[in-house]
């Protein structure tokens, strides 16, 4: 993948540049200085979709060709419109250590057929990796995923030749994780309390009556003298 780039004219303002369609950049390495320069905004745009951050572009039009990854890219808080890249040149026989995503592919039977939920633990694995083998990303197969305990580690993974890494490699990358369903705890009914309640709302009922009736008994009645 290559890209056309021109040193840029200082004498010009990159918000200048930016209006007329170029975008600002550098391009700079670790025995090469700070080279200022200006790409065509749509052609960078193409290539970055493509490219991203970790793809080998070969930069033409400076002294001769040169292997550079696309370091960083500044983006407009607002509209999100590129503003400015850097480039990092790569020296012949130099490895980069570059971090590139994992692309996930297939249909687990765990999921369609059994209902598992697909985890994704990890999303990317940086490698240390020589430019010519690096990978715009890395495959993960999750039909593999066939049973509940089935897992994907960094073992299962296929690396370039020359890739070195810094992590174990029974780490897992992608597993089924099992929906546990959620039961509300219902504590049993204490009939004892129910029955006692019940009960002091008969004694309270009585003695609402009797407070009603001015808290007396009943006068007898007076015997009719003949």
């Amino acid at each position: 993948m290559e890209l056309a780039v021109t040193k840029r004219d200082m004498g010009k303002k990159a918000k200048t540049l930016r209006g007329e369609g170029i975008l600002p950049a550098v391009v700079y390495g670790r025995s090469e200085e700070a080279t200022p320069i200006t790409i065509d905004h749509k052609q960078f745009e193409k290539v970055f979709k493509e490219a991203g951050e970790s793809t080998v572009i070969t930069l033409t039009g400076l002294d001769g060709k040169k292997q550079a990854l696309i370091q960083d890219v500044s983006l407009h808080p607002v509209s999100g419109a590129l503003l400015h890249a850097d480039f990092y040149a790569i020296e012949k026989g130099q490895k980069v250590t570059v971090s590139v995503p994992f692309e996930f592919e297939g249909v687990s039977p765990a999921v369609k057929e059994l209902g598992g939920i697909l985890t994704k633990v990890m999303h990317e694995l940086e490698m240390e990796v020589d430019p010519t083998e690096l990978p715009h990303s890395i495959p993960i197969d999750i039909s593999k995923l066939v049973t509940l305990d089935d897992q994907i580690k960094i073992a299962d993974l296929t690396l370039p030749p020359s890739a070195t890494i810094d992590i174990d490699r029974d780490e897992v990358v992608a597993m089924i994780s099992v929906a546990k369903e959620e039961v509300a705890e219902v504590a049993p009914m204490d009939i004892s309390q129910i029955e006692t309640s019940v009960e002091r709302g008969k004694k309270d009922e009585d003695e609402v009556a009797s407070a009603d009736a001015g808290g007396k008994e009943p006068a007898p009645a007076k015997e009719k003298k003949e």
